[in-house]
Parts: C-alpha cells; sequence; structure tokens
C-alpha cells in the first residue's frame, strides 16, 4: 500500500508538469495544436512497443474495441488536451487545471438532469462546494481580470474530460488499459495532425530556448518532458498505481495533481495564483473529494448487495432505506467515476 501510495504521487508529480512543459513551448511560439500534436504523436510511438506486448497476437481486441478507442482518442485525448493547452495559453496553468478539474461535478449535474433523480446529500454538497469554488478561482470582483475566452477552453477541457468518463467507464474489460491508451493516443495524433494540414487547428513551431525557472533551455527538452515524463512515465506509473491501490483509492490521490501543479508552475513559469483562487481551488478538489466519498460509499453497498444477494435477486426486494443517506438503490454497474483512473486522461 505505501509503495503504491508513492507510486501514485509521483504520477501526479509527473502530470502537474505537463502544464510547465506545455507553456515553456508556448511562451516561445508555438500553438497550442502543435504542441499537442507533437505531445501524442511522441507518446504513441513510444507506448506502442508495451501496447503490442500486451495485446499478445490478439489483434480481435482492437477490432472489437475501435469505436471506445476512437472516442477515447478524438474526444479524451485530442480534444482535451487542445482545450487545456489553449486555456493555459491565457490563464495560469493551476486555474486551467482547476478548471478541467470540474469534470466530476458536469457529471453529477448532467446525471441529475438526464435522469431527473435528486443525487444524495453528500453529492449535492459536493456540487455546490464546487461551484462555489468556481466562483472564486474566477475571482469575478478581484483587480486582475481573467481571460474569458481562457475560462471558455478551461470549461470546455472539462466536458471533454467528463466524457472521457463516460468512455472508459463502459469499456470492455477484455481490452489492456496500456493498449487504450496507446491506441487512444496514436488516434489522437492523427487527428491533431490531420486538423493541422487542413487549417482547423494552426499549427506553428518553434526552435528558440525555452525558459524552466532560472534556466534556459532548448525547445527539445521541454517537449521530451511534455513526451517522457508527463505523457509516458506518468501514465505507466498511474496503470502501476491504480492497480496497487485500487481506481478509486487512486482516483483520490490523483487530486493532488492540481497542487503539484501549482507548485511547478510558480518554480518554473513564476506562475501562482491569487490567494482568492487558491481558496477556491481548495474549494473546489473539497468538493470533488466529498462526490468521490460518496460514490465510494455507494459502491460498498452496492458490493454488499451483490454477496447477500448470491445472484437470487434479493437485492430488487431491499428498500431505499437499506443504502446510505436513504437515497436510491445503487446501480450495479460501473458508473462513469468508478474507473476515472483505469485509464488517465493525461492533461
Amino acid at each position: 500500500m505505501a509503495s503504491g501510495l508513492g507510486v501514485a504521487l509521483f504520477s501526479s508529480a509527473v502530470f502537474g508538469l505537463s502544464g510547465s512543459f506545455g507553456k515553456s513551448l508556448l511562451e516561445t511560439g508555438w500553438t497550442p495544436g502543435a504542441a499537442v500534436g507533437a505531445r501524442l504523436a511522441g507518446a504513441a510511438l513510444v507506448l506502442a512497443i508495451p501496447a503490442v506486448v500486451a495485446l499478445r497476437g490478439r489483434w480481435h481486441q482492437l477490432r472489437d474495441n475501435w469505436l471506445t478507442i476512437t472516442l477515447f482518442g478524438l474526444i479524451g485525448v485530442a480534444a482535451c488536451q487542445l482545450f487545456y493547452f489553449n486555456a493555459v495559453a491565457r490563464l495560469s496553468v493551476g486555474v486551467a487545471l482547476l478548471l478541467e478539474y470540474l469534470a466530476p461535478v458536469l457529471i453529477v449535474l448532467w446525471l441529475w438532469i438526464s435522469s431527473r433523480r435528486r443525487p444524495r446529500v453528500l453529492t449535492i454538497a459536493g456540487t455546490l462546494l464546487s461551484l462555489a469554488g468556481l466562483v472564486l478561482v474566477l475571482d469575478l470582483t478581484g483587480a486582475v481580470k481573467v481571460d474569458v475566452v481562457g475560462v471558455i477552453w478551461g470549461i470546455a477541457a472539462a466536458v471533454c474530460l467528463a466524457i472521457y468518463f463516460f468512455i472508459t467507464a463502459r469499456q470492455n474489460d477484455s481490452l489492456p488499459p496500456i493498449v487504450l491508451a496507446s491506441g487512444g493516443l496514436l488516434v489522437g495524433a492523427v487527428a491533431m495532425w490531420v486538423a493541422g494540414f487542413a487549417g482547423l487547428a494552426p499549427m506553428a513551431f518553434n526552435t528558440a530556448d525555452a525558459g524552466l525557472g532560472p534556466w534556459t533551455v532548448p525547445w527539445w527538452v521541454s517537449l521530451a518532458g511534455l513526451v517522457i515524463m508527463s505523457t509516458v512515465l506518468a501514465y505507466v506509473a498511474g496503470v502501476v498505481a491504480a492497480r496497487s491501490l485500487g481506481s478509486k483509492v487512486a482516483s483520490f490521490v490523483s487530486l493532488t495533481e492540481v497542487l503539484f501543479a501549482v507548485v511547478w508552475a510558480w518554480l518554473l513559469l513564476g506562475e501562482l495564483p491569487g490567494g482568492i483562487q487558491l481558496l477556491g481551488g481548495v474549494l473546489i478538489v473539497g468538493g470533488v473529494i466529498l462526490v468521490r466519498v460518496d460514490e465510494l460509499r455507494v459502491s460498498r453497498a452496492a458490493f454488499a448487495v451483490e454477496i447477500n444477494d448470491g445472484g437470487t435477486g434479493e437485492r430488487d426486494r431491499l428498500t431505499a432505506g437499506d443504502f446510505p443517506d436513504g437515497g436510491h438503490k445503487p446501480e450495479l454497474t460501473r458508473s462513469a467515476l468508478d474507473h476515472a483512473n483505469d485509464v488517465e486522461p493525461v492533461p
């Protein structure tokens, strides 16, 4: 457990570097599309070898899951990263990532609207807490105005991340996570480069040196850090952590990515959100924690029902009072938040 926790923290730390590495490239003249395209292509090439090994000749798994891989690549990888990098280009790294981390709240709101069933009390409390945090992060009454376009990009990234959670929650368990990630990165890379050649996503590169904290480094150092550290190493460590801790515990630990991202941006870019924005960030993360705690409680109740059921259908006779908060009976299918860390969205 202790070693798994250390690996999970390492994964969050190197994932948190992506915004700093990416912004150091953007400040030299790279466009978000170019940075994302190069990142995806490089990571796809590196992860292709372990993905082939994981398949072990079972190529039919690609055919059986082609739609999941395609949607994951287009929405969970390409669109999510492009929108996040566009937000980073206009906002501080910390604020952009906090906006993206509203995804679990968006999932709750969507399920509430689509099912017309009121969420449990703890989930409502977490949602309201996160929305209050969003107001503080935007700091609408502050002296420094937040870029509205940047906020829209950040929320768009959150929408893509929410869709990503739904996609991975419905994936076929026979498909190894490393294959889904590698395939998604490849699909995302192809989509980005096609969009670039078509003029839909401007592609501009620059070989000027990049600034990282007190150091001036060649452009390829930032790109290598973005590909190797913030994508490949971060993803592999995330898989190891999820298998050691379980997806739910790992998803809690992944929230430290926001803290690491803020610290890295402060050290490497000289960026630090204002006090009111930091307070808002605490509220957003606190709200997400409440939502995930509630999900964990319901998941345990569902597991107990499944054990007691023994395949006899007894769970259908249980009442709402048998579950936490006297709420609805939990579904025994995987929810969008159940497997939030099975495959990282690599923001």
